[in-house]
Order: C-alpha cells, then structure tokens, then sequence
C-alpha cells in the first residue's frame, strides 16, 4: 500500500487515513473506535488499522471527548500543598489516572476547612469527578449537589454526599501507639492535637482517649505547623507539675516541635521524654532521634481513590476500603522515666 502524504499539515486525519485505506471516513472512526464488528469485514478493518499505523495517525481526543462529553480529567482537592503527605496522595491518582488516560489536577483548600471555591468557571464542564482528600465536613459545599461523582479520602464513611468512600485505619494507628507507650511504662500523657476541624482528627482523638482510659492524659491543639507546635508544646512542658513522659502527636510535623521543645527545656529524648508522630514523613528520619510514627500508604490510598473514581464513572461499584497502617519504632520513644 502506498502511503500518500497526509493532507492539511503535518499532522494526519481520519481524513487521509480514509483516503489511503480506501474507505469512508465514518467507517475509519467505526473501525478506530472498535465498533466496527458487524458493520465491516475484517479484512477492511486491518486494512484501515494498517493505513493508521502507516500514517502515524493519532485521535484527537479533544474532539472525541466533546462528542462523549468528557474531559478525561479528575481534580485531587486537598488542605494544603505544603505537606507531604498529600503530594504522595496525588502520585498515586496520577499514576493510576494515566494508565486509563486521565489527567489529575490538584487544588488546595486552605487549611482544609474552605468552604473549597469552584477553580474553574464551571467545574461540570471541566471536570469528570473530584477526589477529595482529609477535607473538613463543609469544606465541599461548592461540589455537593452537582452531577459530579464525589470520592471523598479519609472522611466520615456516613457521609452521603459523596460517590464513594475509602479510608486509613487510624484509629487502629492510634491504638498502636499507646500500646507501643504502654508497654514501655508511660502512665501521664500529653495529645498534642491537630486543631483542624475534621473527621481523621476526630477519630485519632476518640480512639487516643478510649485506649488511655485510667491513664492521665491532656490534650492540647495547634495547627499543622512546627512554630505553632513549638508554642503549644512549651506551654504544656514547662510547668513545675510532673510533666507527661510521652507526647502523642497527630503529625509528624507537630511531632518535629514537640522536638525543639524538649531540646529548649533540656529534657533528652527518649530519657525524659518520648515523642510520637503519625504519617511518616521524609520529616521523621531528618531529625534526631528518629521519630517514631505511624506509616500511612499515602500513594496507595490516592491510585486506590483514583480507581474508586473510574469505576463510578463506568456505572460499576465502589464499595467503601479501609488500607491498614504499620507503627515504626525508632529512636524517640524509650521507656518512662523512673518517678
């Protein structure tokens, strides 16, 4: 077969696949989008898959995706671009979204709590879901209500609103960390909290005060930055009371000035005082001693969120997953000190 040069530029048609293989560009579009059995022989069908390969025709998806009315395109909205946790989030959903064509934009939400404005001047047209990720209760009003399918990522399972759910068993990471703490003899205990109003912390904090049931614990909160740790730490710590002798973070990031603090008040780490993160960072082998933690499958709760998606758009179940998580023990929590 003599392949022709293609017409109108560079870049080839269906057009000129239609002209080399001899055919109807309606039966090139029939074959190319694979209905074409039934319709056309099989011999006109390889015919025009030969004259594609030959042409280095590509489909132009943008056109295709107007007449199906998809954009192939699925936004991550998260709290916060500046943490870690999230970006590993958005690996795994675009891993996942490009092996079946997507693209994946992310969109921060300040500090979770919003409400999340519409980026786009209309996300319907623009979008074909949301995924969205530790978000506070009424941080989504702006996407609830619409025809958009909802995938909401660490969030309240009862939750209506959304499409489909999938979570990390925190509680259950909670509950490792005070039998680690336990073990080692630790009896007074400080919660250094997020106090960013949302379910994830909500649950850390119930499953925290259920396994210290008859132990001594006090809860403090403070936003996810180190300086505000730092301050919400040293007010806690540098009491002349007895002091708690183990301080259970919600992140590693409050976990790092926990840290300083204790370094401040020339307290050793984990002599004087253990220190527990959550997450597992990059931040949590920079420091010294190590911290121990709490390590969440970040990327593999995004590809699985972008999975749930895809099949809510293709009319197929997504039943709500719960991915466990693995307490590491490094070098900041030791045994209590002798009263």
């Amino acid at each position: 077969m003599q392949t022709p040069e293609p017409l109108g530029g560079t870049r080839p048609t269906s057009r000129d696949v239609a002209r080399t293989a001899g055919v109807s560009q309606a039966t090139v579009s029939l074959v190319l989008g694979e209905k074409w059995r039934g319709r056309v022989s099989e011999r006109t069908a390889e015919t025009v898959r030969a004259a594609a390969r030959d042409l280095g025709y590509r489909p132009n998806l943008a056109a295709r995706n107007l007449r199906l009315g998809r954009t192939r395109t699925a936004m991550l909205v998260v709290p916060a671009l500046t943490n870690e946790f999230f970006a590993h989030v958005y690996t795994g959903a675009a891993v996942a979204a490009a092996r079946h064509g997507f693209g994946v934009v992310l969109y921060p939400s300040p500090d979770g709590v919003g409400p999340a404005r519409d980026p786009f001047a209309s996300a319907q047209a623009a979008l074909d879901g949301v995924i969205a990720s530790s978000m506070a209760a009424d941080a989504l009003k702006a996407f609830r209500g619409t025809d958009l399918p909802l995938v909401m990522l660490d969030s309240d399972p009862s939750d209506p609103g959304a499409s489909a759910h999938l979570n990390i068993d925190v509680a259950d990471g909670m509950r490792r960390v005070t039998e680690h703490l336990l073990g080692l003899g630790h009896r007074r205990f400080l919660h250094l909290a997020s106090a960013v109003p949302s379910w994830t912390f909500d649950v850390r904090a119930a499953a925290l005060a259920d396994a210290l049931r008859g132990a001594e614990l006090r809860t403090v909160r403070s936003p996810l930055n180190v300086a505000d740790a730092w301050t919400a730490a040293h007010a806690a710590l540098d009491t002349r009371e007895p002091r708690p002798t183990a301080v259970i973070c919600d992140d590693d990031i409050l976990a790092v000035g926990v840290l300083k603090v204790a370094r401040r008040l020339g307290l050793c780490v984990p002599e004087d005082l253990s220190i527990t993160g959550f997450d597992d960072l990059a931040l949590a082998t920079a420091v010294e001693p190590e911290l121990t933690t709490v390590r969440l499958p970040a990327e593999e709760f995004g590809r699985r969120g972008m999975e749930a998606l895809l099949a809510v758009l293709a009319g197929e179940p997504a039943p709500p997953v719960t991915l466990p998580v693995e307490l590491v023990r490094r070098g900041s929590t030791g045994p209590a000190p002798a009263v």
